[in-house]
């Protein structure tokens, strides 16, 4: 020892200060090693994972094909039904009726009253984007032009397989754009955001073919706007300015709800992103994914692919080794993998196609009475009971 006078109090208050452990607990340890030679490692509080830690977008999907499945059955579907489905589904974690419930209400389902049920209907606005895009990836293609997909994901360091417990907070972030002739990968260290995304995509445009579509999904820092609308929250001079600058003739001595319905009514028109101009002034068309929907985007496969083969192979928890099987991971993802994950994205386009006439079928059928439907298990209606909602969810698995 470089102090051999030192006391124990003074070693302890050191240990203390350094490792940010009060001395109390210091002195435990010490008596306890005393008595028993060994050091028992203090007992973690490991906080419970929620069910939206626990499912993640692909198991999501697997609860919309469950959906799809029953609908294609042409039944009336109730939370009881879907939560029997994904119970019996042993690749999905397990989870509560009421659980259920929730995460389908996150997945933008909204209540619906019908003639003899009460439903859970998607948004229309959501059903709307969707068909949108359907119609114009379609015509896209039937064009030629070359489609490019974009998206981003993260590797963390202490992804394996195995159940020794290793905690690991470092990752890459990596952005991924692919299209079924030429891909282009840039990876990250730091937190993505707009303007670290905007000089990634600035490096990018120069190297696609003239005239390309980039599919996106509407992250944050995809989305953001060149000119913010006010908002409840903004100053009564702010709004008017705003107006003002757009063109309005404002009456000052309107009141803020006044105001907002005219911004409602412009909003539209101004309603501009940073990336969406930035691409469309170099030639090229931005498409944005419906909000959910992931599973429109082939990436979505090719993540899967590339972070089972860092977790199969990762043994050491070191960040360059990470990096490195995730660079190998990439490389596994060739011309004829990615032509797989876009024919099945295809499908899963067709699927939504075929599942939304469905269920604008039954549910018209469900107005009128013209037609017979299979219903199975109990779908009487109560009041304020969210045991017989109707859900009519039309998402699916996987990415174009």
């Amino acid at each position: 020892m470089n102090e051999p006078s030192i006391s124990v109090r003074q070693i302890r208050k050191q240990i203390s200060e350094t490792l940010g452990v009060g001395e109390r607990s210091i002195q435990t340890i010490i008596t306890t090693y005393k008595e028993t030679n060994t050091v028992a490692a203090p007992k973690q509080t490991r906080k419970k994972k929620s069910f939206r830690d626990v499912f993640d977008e692909f198991s999501k999907n697997a609860v919309r094909r469950h959906v799809h499945t029953i609908w294609f059955r042409r039944e009336i579907l109730t939370v009881d039904k879907i939560h029997q489905a994904v119970s019996a589904d042993d690749s999905l974690p397990s989870i509560s009726r009421t659980n259920l419930f929730h995460l389908l209400k996150d997945l933008d389902f909204r209540y619906s009253k019908r003639s003899r049920n009460s439903t859970m209907t998607e948004k229309n606005e959501i059903v709307v984007w969707r068909r949108i895009y359907l119609g114009n990836i379609k015509k896209y293609r039937e064009e030629g032009r070359h489609i490019y997909f974009l998206d981003e994901t993260w590797v963390n360091a202490g992804d394996c397989t195995s159940k020794t417990w290793a905690q690991k907070m470092a990752f890459y972030l990596v952005v991924y754009c692919v299209s079924s002739r030429k891909k282009n990968t840039s990876d990250y260290h730091d937190e993505m955001n707009g303007d670290t995304f905007r000089k990634w995509m600035e490096g990018i445009l120069p190297l696609l073919q003239p005239n390309s579509v980039n599919v996106m999904d509407n992250a944050s820092y995809h989305s953001v706007k060149i000119d913010r609308a006010p908002t409840s929250n903004t100053r009564k001079a702010d709004i008017i300015k705003w107006l003002e600058d757009k063109g309005e003739v404002i009456n000052h001595s309107m009141v803020i709800p006044e105001l907002l319905h005219i911004v409602k009514r412009l909003k539209p028109i101004h309603n501009k992103y940073v990336i969406d101009e930035l691409v469309k002034a170099k030639n090229h068309t931005v498409l944005r994914l419906p909000p959910y929907h992931c599973e429109l985007n082939p990436i979505e496969l090719a993540w899967s692919s590339v972070k089972n083969h860092v977790r199969m192979n990762n043994t050491t928890y070191k960040l360059p080794d990470v990096k490195k099987l995730l660079i190998e991971g990439i490389k596994r993802v060739d011309a004829e993998m990615w032509k797989n994950f876009i024919s099945h994205t295809k499908k899963e386009e067709t699927t939504f196609y075929k599942v939304d006439k469905i269920i604008d079928e039954v549910l018209s059928a469900e107005k009128s009475d013209d037609l017979t439907m299979t219903i199975t298990g109990d779908t009487s209606s109560e009041t304020d009971s969210d045991s017989e909602y109707i859900f009519c969810k039309y998402g699916f698995n996987f990415c174009q």
